[in-house]
């Protein structure tokens, strides 16, 4: 039988639950248990597929095509486990589910209610995971914070639970805030102990307290808490702030959460294998090579809208003990500026997704300066859709290219919807989503980077490439490196003539792994690097990873 793990936060949100879940399955990993993660959103949107970016932050797409919340990519960065769309359930999905077995009549006419029926829906999600993935763990972060009104079905539900499976069978963490007054010249402990209170209000007694800190806890605040909390003082667990999220493993378990939390679900005792996470850490703090990567996109103040582009970006760079810079550049900006001001001296332009046509002008002037000064590109999903745009008008010749998606009436769609997607109405989950094969055209750059003949790449868009250009674009320079399998649609494009340019119709930053980067990603930083020790300049408006 499968054990479950509750983790749920208090005094305020963004707290860091989700790194914290993402760290335990690392940890229990290592001990060689099997582990799946679980997020339970209490929005009421059905999925975070339609909300901005400004909003929400990335939307993380699975292999099996659900748009779901971001925390789903540090589940899978961390585990090295591929989720689905059984590890997203938000309230919206639950009540829509509810609501369709009451039309349906599987009620038997009775009233429905938020206890039992909502409830059980919640409970049937969480054990779903459990039987289909066969895990030893199931990991569930429980969003929002303590006392919001829209997270109490949830709490109610895994309070029920823990009746239903059996005490030792389940665990309740509590992530929480220790602040530092700096006048007082102390630490806090009062915010903690009223999130412990309203979390026991509806009569869940955490087991194990993650006390986030920006310093060592005070002498004595261990103890205070234990008493107060009513936890064992050795469940009290510190988690200080780390440099990097890659270091917060190494540093619950030095604080020996994995041990307790192991003791208190009767579970046998394993020695981690902690070596290959501790090597990545050290790389990443020793760096050799500086490298500058512009990051040309409308959500760039808003980091987390792109944060498995950075993620990915981050493996490749550790890989290659590379130093990576971010240059954060509005696209909207470079519609009415002098380009050098903002990309002179990068060592590679990326151009990530996105949708509407908001800055759109921007990043295609961004990719044909990448391109006429040799600068290494990488374009993803609406960022190969303004590469080809950029090849139509600047070399192919139709000035008036564009995507059906940003300008219907133009002469010259190059980029045009889906035959799928014509009669599509519904916005949320009708895109071509989730893991799709491609083939790669041997003699390409792409076949140099992945070596392998077909791959499996996950998508997020409803534009293609146009066919009725494919022989146009061939003929002036253009080589199509990847297709779907029937060769109908064009999944990838670069330019042999260029030190390094290429663009995807997918996401690739999906699927990179700390321990595993992609082969785009880790192609994309060599060539950069290649770049920064041919022409090495300092700039300081960058963020350094």
């Amino acid at each position: 039988m499968s054990k479950f793990v509750f983790v749920t936060g208090g005094v305020v949100s963004s707290i860091g639950k989700g790194i914290v879940a993402a760290s335990l399955g690392r940890l229990l990993k290592s001990r060689d248990y099997s582990v799946s993660i679980l997020k339970l959103d209490p929005y009421i949107n059905v999925d975070p597929g339609t909300m901005s970016p400004f909003q929400h932050g990335e939307v993380f797409v699975t292999q099996d095509g659900a748009e779901t919340d971001l925390d789903l990519g540090h589940y899978e960065r961390f585990t090295d486990t591929s989720m689905s769309r059984l590890n997203s359930v938000t309230t919206g999905s639950i009540y829509q589910a509810v609501i369709n077995k009451e039309r349906r009549g599987d009620y038997d006419g009775g009233t429905v209610q938020v206890i039992p029926h909502i409830t059980n829906e919640i409970k049937e999600r969480i054990t779903r995971v459990a039987k289909n993935t066969i895990s030893d763990v199931v990991i569930t972060e429980i969003g929002g914070t303590v006392g919001d009104i829209e997270s109490l079905p949830f709490l109610e539900a895994i309070r029920q639970l823990r009746k239903e499976v059996g005490r030792h069978n389940v665990l309740y963490m509590h992530v929480t805030l220790i602040p530092w007054i700096a006048s007082a010249g102390e630490m806090k402990t009062k915010p903690t102990q009223h999130s412990v209170k309203e979390l026991r209000s509806i009569g869940i007694q955490p087991d194990i307290l993650i006390c986030r800190c920006d310093r060592a806890l005070q002498p004595g605040l261990k103890q205070k808490l234990s008493e107060f909390c009513d936890v064992p003082a050795e469940c009290v667990i510190p988690a200080i702030d780390a440099k990097s999220i890659y270091e917060v493993p190494l540093i619950l378990e030095r604080e020996g959460l994995a041990q307790q939390a192991l003791e208190l679900l009767n579970m046998e005792q394993r020695q981690p294998d902690l070596l290959q996470w501790q090597t990545l850490v050290d790389r990443m703090y020793s760096p050799k090579h500086p490298v500058e990567i512009a990051i040309v996109g409308k959500y760039v103040r808003l980091s987390d809208a792109y944060l498995s582009v950075v993620e990915a970006l981050r493996h490749a760079a550790i890989s290659m003990s590379g130093e990576l810079r971010i240059r954060w550049v509005n696209s909207e900006e470079l519609e009415n500026s002098e380009i050098d001001t903002h990309l002179d001296g990068v060592d590679g332009v990326l151009v990530p997704g996105g949708f509407g046509s908001r800055g759109v002008d921007g990043k295609i002037a961004a990719i044909t300066y990448a391109r006429e000064q040799q600068i290494p590109f990488l374009g993803l999903c609406l960022g190969m859709q303004c590469s080809v745009i950029e090849w139509g008008r600047n070399v192919v010749g139709f000035k008036d290219s564009d995507s059906a998606e940003f300008n219907p009436h133009t002469e010259n769609p190059v980029i045009n919807l889906l035959p799928e997607q014509q009669d599509v109405v519904d916005l949320g989950g009708t895109m071509r989503l989730g893991l799709y094969p491609c083939r790669i055209i041997p003699n390409t750059l792409a076949f140099q980077l992945y070596h392998e003949e077909v791959i499996y790449e996950r998508h997020r868009h409803r534009y293609e490439f146009n066919n009725a250009y494919r022989n146009l674009f061939l003929e002036s320079g253009y080589v199509i490196s990847g297709t779907s399998p029937d060769g109908r649609l064009v999944e990838m494009i670069e330019l042999p003539s260029h030190p390094f340019f290429i663009s995807c119709q997918f996401h690739p930053e999906f699927q990179s792994r700390p321990s595993t980067p992609h082969p785009l990603f880790i192609g994309f930083i060599e060539a950069a690097i290649a770049r920064s020790h041919s022409s090495f300049r300092i700039h300081t408006s960058v963020e350094v990873f």
